[in-house]
């Protein structure tokens, strides 16, 4: 994995100070920590309602001593914002073309050396889907590694990180599963969750 803000040492001191300061004076609460067996883990990031879930995400990573990978469309990673993006912990998705992702993925989080989480939005964008995407679901089952429900809840401004849950291979069955904790989570914006 490229390196980030996340290993940056000064930079991420003086961020990690600033994002705790932040999110206690807008009145947000973090709640959670990463568990011991998670430290290579597939986080779900929902709800995805807003581009402000990125800013805030990055936040709370600093707050809970996080390096996180996310996920994002390709168009976000054009210049000028490229490097930022891939900075800020940015892996580019081309969401329109076929690709490995799943097997890049899994590849990515069996060969890093150091702990390392991936953030995966299971709706694939910030509109109102009917159906998560599975990406997140297969990529944790490859790489043998618990998928972390990271949850940013707006309507009580409250984000963090809640249980690890170990694929069992029975993706129905786990989705009811995990579709159960994200259910009383409000984003940013409610309609589109």
């Amino acid at each position: 994995m490229h390196r980030t803000i996340f290993d940056t040492p000064v930079v991420n001191t003086v961020l990690r100070t600033f994002s705790v300061a932040f999110l206690k004076l807008t009145g947000w609460k973090i709640v959670g920590q990463l568990p011991a067996d998670a430290r290579k883990s597939v986080f779900i990031a929902a709800p995805h309602t807003s581009n402000w879930d990125l800013p805030y995400t990055l936040m709370v990573a600093f707050a809970l001593r996080l390096n996180i990978y996310w996920m994002g469309k390709a168009q976000i990673f054009r210049w000028p914002f490229g490097p930022l993006m891939r900075w800020l912990g940015g892996v580019a998705v081309q969401r329109e073309q076929a690709n490995n992702l799943v097997a890049a993925s899994v590849q990515a989080l069996q060969t890093s050396d150091g702990p390392v989480q991936l953030v995966v939005p299971p709706e694939g964008t910030r509109s109102k889907v009917r159906y998560w995407k599975t990406g997140f679901y297969y990529i944790a089952l490859g790489a043998q590694v618990p998928i972390v429900m990271s949850f940013m809840d707006y309507g009580n401004k409250v984000s963090g990180l809640g249980p690890a849950f170990v694929p069992t291979g029975d993706i129905e069955a786990d989705m009811v599963a995990i579709k159960a904790f994200y259910a009383p989570f409000k984003g940013k914006n409610p309609d589109q969750f």
